[in-house]
């Protein structure tokens, strides 16, 4: 295991924050394991906090990164045959990538991205339901989940 830099934890909270996967920041040079990430991150609250931060601020890219991927249109066509026809394979891999990301922002920042479930009951009348506190070990879970 790594030991813990203020600076490389900083670098790391700036990287996700820009949409890259912790897997994809610990794969470069002179950067700890995902496992040190955690570690560290589980050990003091502060560190979560900022790495909770982090990934609320990825939500909010990845959703920004959505709208490009769907008004980009470089290669939605093909010429076959001297016609221009859609190109499947090119748009369904735009549609992988915008629900990917719409998964994981909504997971990340599921209060803004999440699905807004329907609380009526089946006479019609509104269920109130207070939101689930968040809590470290909830967080720390998502975490595990989505770098592993």
């Amino acid at each position: 295991m790594t030991a813990f830099s203020q600076e490389i934890f900083d670098k790391i909270c700036v990287e996700l924050s820009a949409g890259k996967s912790l897997r994809s920041i610990c794969k470069q040079a002179k950067m700890p394991s995902a496992v040190s990430v955690h570690s560290w991150v589980g050990k003091d609250e502060a560190l979560l906090k900022q790495y909770a931060q982090a990934r609320e601020t990825q939500a909010d890219t990845l959703f920004d990164e959505m709208l490009d991927i769907a008004d980009e249109s470089t290669n939605d066509y093909m010429s076959r045959d001297g016609a221009q026809v859609v190109n499947p394979e090119t748009i369904n891999r735009s549609r992988l990538r915008i629900e990917t990301r719409k998964w994981m922002a909504g997971k990340l920042k599921g209060r803004v991205y999440g699905e807004k479930l329907d609380h009526t009951s089946s006479d019609g009348t509104m269920t109130p339901q207070a939101p689930a506190p968040i809590d470290a070990t909830l967080v720390q879970a998502l975490v595990d989940k989505l770098t592993s």
